[in-house]
């Protein structure tokens, strides 16, 4: 409780009967209610300060339990501790919380780009790829710039696509290069880029290869099937001269073009 300051030091013991006096007068004037009032305000900030100092300290156990009580207390009010509660957690492996935390940023627009990215990654901690791929797809419309957002969504791609191109699945493979293409990133859009020729090339060729025996027994048919290969090789080289803008230097791509251009004379 807190005591009235008086004047002058004083130091001989309280009586019994004081104190009697004292939580009288304090519950007779309606003061008990104030009173508390003032523990609930200080506390909170309190726990916060504590928060922040471990924050800072990078002991994140402490600094998660100091913030989530914080929050607690305050209704989640505070976007920007919810986002350090957020790492904190992150931090400290409870990946479900985090998320909560971020979410709680997100919708407060709190540091709003970084909230998504951390919110992936804890959803991407948990092998949860579909929640993890769809709050990328989110958070790059509020910040497409955002350069881990764009980073980690363009190499979920990246990868999914080599892994539906090895295994056969070309028009899957082809779905998920087309998804790198509008990220503001020179490698992955030119490796996107290349991706989709040599798909697109070698779709082609195999219409063609397929299309072979017809040449002489079905002239007709040869020649629809020769014109949707020349379609893909078009698609091929349209997609290889625009990786070739972005990234002249490319290797893969210089080599590959002239191969195209052969097979469509």
């Amino acid at each position: 409780m807190l005591l009235p300051e008086t004047g002058a030091a004083y130091s001989a013991p309280l009586s019994s009967s004081w104190l009697s006096e004292l939580f009288s007068s304090v519950y007779s004037s309606g003061s008990c209610g104030r009173l508390t009032n003032v523990f609930a305000q200080t506390a909170p900030e309190q726990l916060k300060k504590e928060g922040n100092d471990a924050f800072n300290a990078k002991n994140y156990p402490v600094a998660y339990a100091k913030f989530s009580e914080y929050l607690k207390q305050t209704n989640n009010q505070d976007s920007a501790t919810a986002y350090y509660c957020g790492i904190a957690a992150d931090e400290v492996k409870k990946y479900a919380e985090a998320v909560t935390f971020f979410d709680i940023a997100i919708q407060k627009k709190f540091n709003i780009g970084n909230a998504y990215a951390r919110k992936a990654l804890a959803l991407d901690a948990q092998k949860k790829t579909a929640e993890y791929v769809a709050t990328l797809e989110e958070g790059l419309k509020v910040d497409p710039k955002n350069k881990t957002m764009v980073k980690n969504y363009g190499l979920h791609y990246l990868k999914a696509g080599l892994a539906a191109q090895k295994a056969g699945k070309a028009e899957e493979a082809e779905d998920c290069f087309k998804k790198v293409i509008p990220l503001d990133h020179k490698q992955y859009k030119t490796n996107a880029l290349y991706s989709l020729g040599v798909l697109c090339y070698n779709d082609g060729a195999n219409i063609l290869k397929k299309a072979a025996p017809l040449a002489n027994s079905d002239a007709d048919k040869y020649a629809a099937e020769k014109e949707k290969a020349d379609g893909r090789f078009k698609e091929a080289l349209d997609y290889l001269e625009e990786a070739a803008k972005i990234s002249p230097e490319n290797e893969n791509v210089k080599k590959m073009l002239p191969q195209v251009k052969a097979v469509m004379k």
